[in-house]
């Protein structure tokens, strides 16, 4: 049963039993906290599982952090996997894709969400081994991937696409297009990050770069259709400031256990490098969900001056990587 609101210290009943059984059959126990009582260790188990998943790190369990509690708990041939509205999502439908990729048939980034990608590579693997061709992965599929994975060690396309994006950045960002996001969870957070949105957009519109903003300054769209908006918009990467749920100010790029984003990864450092802060991969919707490079730069106070060097970060990015 998936918890209809957040839960924390103190918290007590069924629902909390659920969470404290999903922790520790992914390796994150509560004890000596009793059963059904959220108290100072299932605290600890809930922060460490947040730091494993690239979550924000709070100790409550909101519906982020449920929903990656649900995923880790499937494991590849646990189920069928195919394609539905909603999506299946997990930890197994992350390893399938990995799979599939690291055998060149391209599911696309590794985003645990069997869509349309997945379900295509699903059918050109089947068809490529003389199988059933019906988009499902069942245990036949699981096995016949298992052999063929242990019989070769490559990159993954999705990693070989990051790599080929680095390599063929042109030497600025005039014409590219970019996607500018901000985050409107609270007013103060819509406010700031517009302001950088702003300041960053200018910037990338006087270096000849075409900025999108993902919305105007009165409306708040959630953060999954600001990222599912930038999908369809031909973008080059995507941009987007926050103010940091666990109060840890950080550059936010794509990174779970079964993927990266090299691209990035390389856009983050470079950001971060210039603002004085870390970068750090997760697995927030922004990162995971949209198909473009991605990054996420999480201040305690966004302002014009963080939109302005973030996009100043970016425009010297392309001309350092094709002088190397």
């Amino acid at each position: 049963m998936e918890p209809m609101r957040l839960y924390h210290r103190g918290d007590r009943g069924e629902p909390v039993r659920d969470i404290q059984a999903r922790l520790a059959a992914v390796g994150f126990p509560s004890q000596p906290d009793g059963r059904g009582v959220f108290g100072e260790t299932t605290e600890e188990a809930v922060l460490l599982f947040q730091d494993h998943r690239g979550l924000p790190r709070d100790g409550i369990v909101g519906p982020d952090t449920w929903r990656a509690l649900v995923d880790a708990g499937f494991r590849l041939g646990d189920r069928l996997l195919y394609r539905r509205v909603p999506p299946l999502r997990g930890d197994d439908v992350a390893e399938l894709q990995r799979s599939l990729n690291s055998l060149g048939f391209d599911c696309g980034k590794v985003d645990a969400l069997f869509e349309v990608a997945t379900m295509e590579a699903v059918l050109d693997f089947q068809d490529n081994r003389g199988m059933v061709v019906d988009g499902i992965a069942g245990q036949g599929v699981v096995d016949e991937l298992s052999f063929m994975v242990r019989e070769t060690s490559k990159p993954g396309r999705e990693t070989l696409r990051e790599r080929q994006w680095l390599a063929s950045l042109p030497e600025s960002i005039a014409g590219q297009r970019i996607y500018v996001d901000s985050f409107c969870r609270r007013p103060e957070e819509t406010s700031q990050t517009w302001e950088a949105a702003v300041a960053a957009s200018r910037v990338i519109q006087n270096m000849g770069g075409h900025p999108i903003l993902s919305r105007s300054i009165d409306t708040e769209p959630p953060e999954r259709i600001r990222a599912r908006r930038a999908n369809g918009l031909d973008v080059q990467l995507v941009l987007s400031f926050s103010i940091p749920q666990d109060g840890v100010a950080a550059v936010y790029y794509f990174e779970s256990a079964h993927s990266r984003s090299e691209a990035g990864a390389s856009l983050a450092l470079a950001i971060a490098e210039r603002l004085g802060l870390n970068a750090r991969g997760v697995t927030i919707p922004m990162v995971t969900e949209t198909r473009s490079p991605a990054v996420v730069v999480a201040t305690l106070t966004p302002s014009a001056a963080v939109g302005e060097t973030s996009a100043r970060a970016i425009a010297d990015l392309h001309v350092a990587q094709t002088r190397n």
